[in-house]
């Protein structure tokens, strides 16, 4: 599995995100607290917003806590909206192109879980993707399917129901391919003003997706990046955390319309 930490708030230098608290995202990428895999070291990437509507990003194959460009950089870039992520891969090549966060148009994507069985699938979710869309999947991950399926399924216009329709094909797609293993995924999308994570598994254990705010912003992590864990909020599963001024928690499969939510029901009913 993967670790990863998103920041939205005043500019802060992304040292104090990924380098600076006591259980860091560098730290983390050597021994985690809550992951399957005690450590992440198949590569990693940032993504920040800066002058640009389009984010910035930086992705390596090395090791967090074996590059020495990423605390520089981390020493300099100063940003309101942060994504740090350090991978463990689930079955696909160590390669850039395979490292978090994906970004497309103004939109960052980054994923801790896997499409269960997704070696079997992996044809019939790909012919989902419009040739359009197509053209732009540059690895082989089904982190940067999943994104690239939300972005076909209007993340620029409901971001919730993109998350929502995106997690229903994929669960049908599984189902039809008789794929056994879970769907399970937090992941955490971002516009340059808003974010997005969600958590969601086709079996009992969902990967774990923590919020917490303090005075410079709000921050969303798979696991706490300190030891106050009483400051940090646990998101249930089958939700949507939304933080866009406020913080709020929706329910996964709320729909936004009656065939949204009559689609949404049929496969509450499939999964569980």
């Amino acid at each position: 599995m993967c670790r990863w930490i998103a920041y939205h708030g005043d500019p802060i230098f992304l040292d104090e995100l990924i380098l600076e608290p006591s259980n860091s995202l560098i730290e983390q990428s050597l021994n985690c607290r809550e992951g399957s895999t005690a450590t992440n070291g198949d590569g990693f990437g940032v993504g920040w917003y800066g002058l640009h509507e389009d984010p910035g990003l930086y992705r390596e194959v090395l090791p967090a806590w074996n590059d020495r460009n990423l605390r520089h950089l981390a020493r300099q870039i100063r940003s309101p909206l942060f994504f740090a992520h350090v991978r463990a891969s689930t079955g696909t090549e160590t390669a850039r192109v395979n490292c978090h966060p994906f970004a497309h148009g103004r939109w960052l994507f980054m994923h801790n879980g896997q499409i269960g069985g997704y070696a079997r699938c992996r044809r019939r979710l790909e012919a989902l993707l419009g040739d359009r869309l197509y053209q732009h999947r540059k690895g082989s991950t089904d982190s940067e399917l999943m994104f690239l399926l939300m972005v076909q399924n209007g993340l620029d216009d409901d971001p919730m129901w993109a998350m929502r329709e995106t997690i229903v094909q994929i669960s049908d797609a599984a189902q039809s391919c008789a794929v056994l293993e879970p769907f399970s995924l937090t992941i955490c999308l971002a516009d340059g003003k808003r974010v997005f994570a969600c958590r969601h598994a086709s079996a009992e254990d969902a990967p774990t997706l923590y919020w917490r705010q303090d005075e410079a912003g709000v921050l969303v992590a798979s696991e706490p990046s300190d030891d106050m864990t009483a400051r940090w909020n646990s998101v249930e599963p089958d939700s949507i955390l939304v933080v866009d001024g406020a913080t709020t928690v929706h329910p996964l499969f709320e729909a936004a319309t009656p065939t949204q939510d009559s689609h949404a029901l049929d496969h509450l009913a499939k999964v569980g």
